[in-house]
């Protein structure tokens, strides 16, 4: 592994997320609290009842709830108060007993080495500005032959692509950090003895008005991603599938991958 003072806060500051308003925009949007990707990453998790899971970032801790069925225990990590709230919510009204929300950044996680089987991470990944950092983190906290699930957005490997979506989310979203080329996940998995596989890939739709007000992002930056949209170039109205007005949409790319850690280390 790389040396420990390579990591950094792979959580960025909670900004807008830890507004009562955005946590339950949050807890009921359908894009977090159902979704095809939701299904496939507890596919991919293959839980079998004693497993201990970490859902990294949990937000209002719908991957964590999905997961507990199959689990021991799911920890749901956030530094967003407000979201975690809407997790004991929902987890009381579920009756999950196994899920433990615990307020905290992931830099450091508040595991002993080698503890869980499982760290799951569904759209906040973007918001590491270490990828490094928090990969370190992962693979200390995972037991030999252990995985980490992500669902993410992603960036095309296109330099202009890249630089386009990361400037439009980061108008939008200042606690974004970046949108991760696949390439760069491979590269940064392996660094931390992590075997990168990429299970399945598709275009997120988004409806701009729902995109925007979901976070709470300001008029006048609402005004400047408009303009950015109308403005993109040929390459990126393809890529990111953007509709003009008075539709106004678009689509994100984004990817489930795994990591499974090596037995050695």
């Amino acid at each position: 592994m790389s040396d420990r003072s390579q990591r950094g806060d792979p959580v960025s500051a909670t900004g807008g997320f830890d507004r009562p308003e955005v946590a339950a925009a949050y807890a009921e949007a359908p894009l977090f609290a159902a979704g095809e990707d939701l299904e496939l990453l507890v596919q991919a998790a293959a839980l079998t009842g004693t497993e201990r899971v970490l859902d990294l970032g949990t937000a209002a801790g719908h991957v964590a709830l999905a997961l507990a069925p199959g689990a021991a225990l799911v920890a749901g990590l956030d530094p967003a108060r407000a979201m975690l709230r809407e997790a004991r919510r929902l987890a009381g009204e579920r009756g999950a007993a196994n899920v433990a929300p615990v307020a905290g950044a992931a830099d450091p996680l508040p595991f002993r080495d080698a503890s869980l089987d499982l760290v799951a991470c569904r759209y906040a990944a973007h918001h590491f500005p270490d990828l490094p950092g928090a990969l370190w983190e992962i693979a200390r906290v995972l037991r030999p032959g252990g995985r980490l699930l992500v669902v993410d957005t992603i960036a095309p490997e296109d330099p202009a692509l890249d630089a386009f979506i990361n400037e439009v989310e980061t108008l939008r979203d200042p606690t974004h950090a970046h949108d991760y080329r696949l390439s760069e996940w491979a590269a940064a998995l392996a660094g931390f003895g992590l075997r990168y596989e990429l299970l399945a890939r598709w275009d997120l739709p988004l409806d701009f008005a729902a995109w925007v007000a979901r976070v709470g992002t300001p008029p006048d930056d609402i005004a400047r991603l408009a303009a950015l949209f109308d403005a993109a170039p040929p390459a990126a109205v393809a890529a990111f599938r953007i509709a003009p007005p008075p539709a106004r949409a678009f689509a994100l790319p984004v990817a489930l991958l795994a990591g499974t850690l090596r037995r050695g280390g």
